[in-house]
């Protein structure tokens, strides 16, 4: 037998560049792959509000995919320390609505077309691992089942998306080479798949529908449980040197599940016996729908069963992965196929219901840019415009009375403090973690406190900056559906921030009266009678 390898240091490890790093499989990669590469995370959330694991070999940067200017910036500053040799592609748009969002066209191409090319410049990235989806397929004959070989020919917007992903990476096998996995619906012990959630939380409830299933309840699509990905990824990381460009693995278990098989489990896991299911005639499924969508539309609250669902009831999306088990020496846990792990996710159910709900809900959002981060990539469009009004204002002569100290200091002086409290806004905004912003104030507010200014004419120099950020954000165009929202996200920091220079300013003004008294008393102040 070999001995085994020395372990390596922390610069001898790999590099991984992870985009989507916040979100279900990539959170569990990160904690998986944490001891042995070195790891840089991109998201559209924040490493702590997404709960995504902190480590030493660990670098987070928060950016959109879709904006191809923050995104060069995160790359410039990957370049500056060194680079990557892998890139693991996860971010992507996929919702159950059915409707084609634009978010698809901004985020599957146009945010890969971005990654793709920030890759292509890095020039140090060496593979490139493409997530896609077996759902990106046409359902094959009856009797037959995809594989690696299989086209991404579904007619639906992400199957488009996904194709047009697949298609894209040609173009950079100058640069790099590339690998396409495509996943089966993946699922945890707490479920957080929408729509197993979905028929879940109907087939345990109480309404008139809980025990009705579409068809012959032989639709069916293959599975694979989040534990899996981790050691699927190991495996390919392990042979990636040996793959084609191009090639295409799937990852998930051969066996599809219907709906049929998944009531039976659910319902006799949770009641103790199986349930006798109502089947609803597929010809009766489709209008049904449509009715209840419409309805659902009226009231405000569309249901999650939609009409283009009817189109695969009794389908069946049958895998064959035995090419990319042969390839990477790897096959999915049989005690990890979804039959046999419904009873942990019962058990879950059952003993927290509430962190089950959480979890679900989640996973049930539709993705979708952040609201801060559209603020922020606007504050970043009007920066200068934002600074120069700033100076302005605050130099002003009508204003001299308003701020009689900030119009003492120098034009350069002032021009890098408004660039540093707009850079310290504009980072809070972005990440929604506000402290750094506090300790920014409480820093400033000591300052201007030492010079002699007043609390109240930097709380008003806060409010100016406050005013100027929201008219440029709400000049702009793309601010739309953003009014209600410019308050929570950035007003309710700079009054926090203004609460903070208020605090430190009476602080600082008790210890100077207390000080003022010491010395009075040390100096036999006032004189005795």
């Amino acid at each position: 037998m070999n001995a085994p390898a020395a372990p390596l240091g922390a610069q001898d490890r790999p590099v991984l560049l992870i985009t989507g790093a916040s979100g279900f499989m990539g959170r569990r990669l990160l904690e998986a792959l944490k001891n042995d590469y070195r790891i840089i995370g991109i998201a559209r959330r924040s490493q702590a509000r997404s709960g995504a694991p902190t480590h030493a070999n660990i670098r987070w940067y928060q950016a959109d995919i879709g904006d191809a200017r923050m995104l060069a910036q995160v790359f410039n500053d990957i370049a500056a320390n060194g680079g990557a040799q892998i890139c693991i592609h996860l971010a992507a748009h996929y919702d159950f609505t059915g409707d084609d969002h634009p978010e698809y066209e901004r985020t599957n191409v146009q945010g890969t077309r971005n990654v793709l090319d920030a890759c292509r410049t890095l020039g140090t990235i060496r593979h490139f691992v493409f997530s896609s989806s077996v759902a990106a397929c046409q359902f094959p004959a009856p009797g037959r089942a995809l594989d690696e070989h299989s086209p991404p020919d579904g007619d639906h917007v992400y199957a488009r998306t996904k194709r047009e992903g697949e298609r894209m990476l040609a173009e950079y096998d100058d640069a790099f080479r590339s690998v396409i996995v495509r996943f089966a619906a993946a699922y945890s012990d707490w479920c957080e798949y929408a729509p197993m959630f979905m028929f879940m939380h109907t087939w345990l409830g109480s309404a008139w529908n809980r025990r009705m299933l579409g068809g012959r309840g032989r639709s069916a699509i293959p599975y694979v449980h989040v534990n899996e990905i981790p050691p699927f990824f190991r495996a390919l990381l392990h042979r990636i040197h040996e793959l084609p460009k191009r090639q295409v693995l799937i990852c998930g278990a051969d066996r599809a599940v219907s709906h049929l098989e998944l009531f039976e489990c659910v319902t006799e896991h949770f009641f103790g016996v199986k349930r006798k299911p109502i089947f609803m005639p597929r010809a009766m499924c489709g209008p049904g729908m449509q009715v209840m969508d419409l309805v659902g539309s009226l009231l405000g609250e569309r249901p999650f069963e939609r009409p283009w669902m009817a189109t695969y009831i009794d389908e069946v999306l049958a895998i064959d992965s035995t090419h990319t088990r042969r390839l990477l020496h790897w096959g999915p846990r049989p005690r990890l196929e979804i039959l046999r792990r419904m009873p942990f996710l019962i058990e879950n159910l059952k003993l927290e219901p509430g962190e089950w709900l959480r979890r679900n809900r989640a996973a049930m959002k539709q993705v979708r840019m952040r609201v801060n981060l559209r603020i922020h990539r606007l504050l970043e469009a009007h920066e200068q415009d934002i600074a120069e009004a700033y100076q302005i204002r605050l130099r002003a002569p009508e204003n001299a009375l308003r701020f009689p100290n900030y119009r003492r200091l120098s034009e350069e002086e002032s021009a890098w403090n408004h660039r540093m409290v707009l850079r310290n806004l504009m980072n809070a905004v972005r990440t929604r973690e506000r402290a750094v912003f506090m300790a920014y104030c409480r820093d400033i507010a000591e300052a201007r406190f030492n010079q002699g200014f007043s609390a109240e004419e930097v709380c008003a120099a806060l409010e100016a900056l406050n005013e100027i950020c929201s008219r440029a954000i709400l000049e702009d165009p793309e601010s739309e559906g953003l009014q209600d929202r410019i308050y929570e996200h950035l007003t309710m920091t700079m009054r926090i921030g203004e609460d903070q220079v208020q605090e430190v300013f009476e602080d600082l003004d008790t210890a100077r009266m207390h000080r003022v008294e010491d010395e009075e008393a040390a100096a036999g102040w006032p004189p005795e009678a």
